[in-house]
């Protein structure tokens, strides 16, 4: 059996802020339980709200946070696929557990001081990795868009010169037409101009001849030059020598 691919795990990380609960935890629990998709669960001391985004084929939780409330303080766990970004998971999560709080600020005040400044540190990294992608994405851009101007301009010139090989074609094909037909008419002998030449052939030549000799210097097919001999012996007027 092919080995099964490996599950993909998500990276789990924690962050804990100090705060103070002015309330009750119940009244937090109470404030969360409205708001949907949210999972509520009460421990001696601790109050823990799940919100679970993804499952993996198995029904486990994928993407997940959890904000556990205590008296002095919140701590925050959460989960990063292997495939995405660690600062925006982490700002998405921050978003979130922002949202919690704005709802509980009643009953619970977390230090502002020190999540202000997680706050400024996440949309800092955020912000420049996302500058970095920018330049590269535009290095990138640049490169391409110089190698399309490029091709472009070659384009051109192939363009160009296949208009002009096209040309020369048709030239060089009108040209081998006329060449064609004026080898045809060459080559188009009636049977008295053959005999003819033939007469004066064998008068040169010592009463001989050579049909692919005779045939090559006047561009005539050797059987059609046999033709006209077998016609003249029949005639009388060559005889064919043993």
């Amino acid at each position: 059996m092919p080995d099964e691919p490996a599950e993909l795990v998500p990276r789990v990380e924690e962050i804990a802020f100090s705060g103070q609960l002015i309330g009750t935890l119940e009244e937090v629990k109470k404030k969360v339980s409205a708001m949907p998709f949210y999972a509520v669960k009460m421990d001696t001391g601790e109050l823990t709200v799940v919100r679970v985004e993804s499952r993996n084929i198995h029904k486990k939780p994928y993407l997940f946070y959890i904000v556990a409330f205590k008296s002095d303080g919140i701590k925050v766990t959460y989960s990063i696929a292997p495939d995405t970004s660690d600062k925006m998971r982490r700002a998405y999560v921050l978003k979130s557990v922002a949202g919690i709080l704005a709802i509980v600020s009643e009953s619970f005040r977390i230090d502002e001081e020190k999540f202000y400044q997680y706050i400024d540190s996440v949309i800092d990294n955020v912000l420049t990795s996302l500058s970095q992608n920018a330049n590269q994405l535009y290095n990138k851009y640049d490169a391409l868009l110089n190698d399309y101007r490029e091709l472009k301009r070659l384009a051109l010139e192939l363009s160009a010169a296949n208009r002009n090989l096209t040309i020369q074609t048709a030239q060089l094909s009108e040209q081998n037409k006329a060449i064609d037909s004026q080898l045809k008419t060459l080559q188009t002998y009636s049977d008295d101009s053959l005999m003819a030449m033939i007469e004066d052939w064998v008068e040169v030549h010592n009463n001989a001849i050579d049909i692919n000799e005779f045939a090559q210097a006047y561009k005539i097919p050797p059987p059609r030059v046999e033709q006209v001999l077998d016609k003249m012996v029949s005639m009388g007027y060559v005889e064919v020598k043993s």
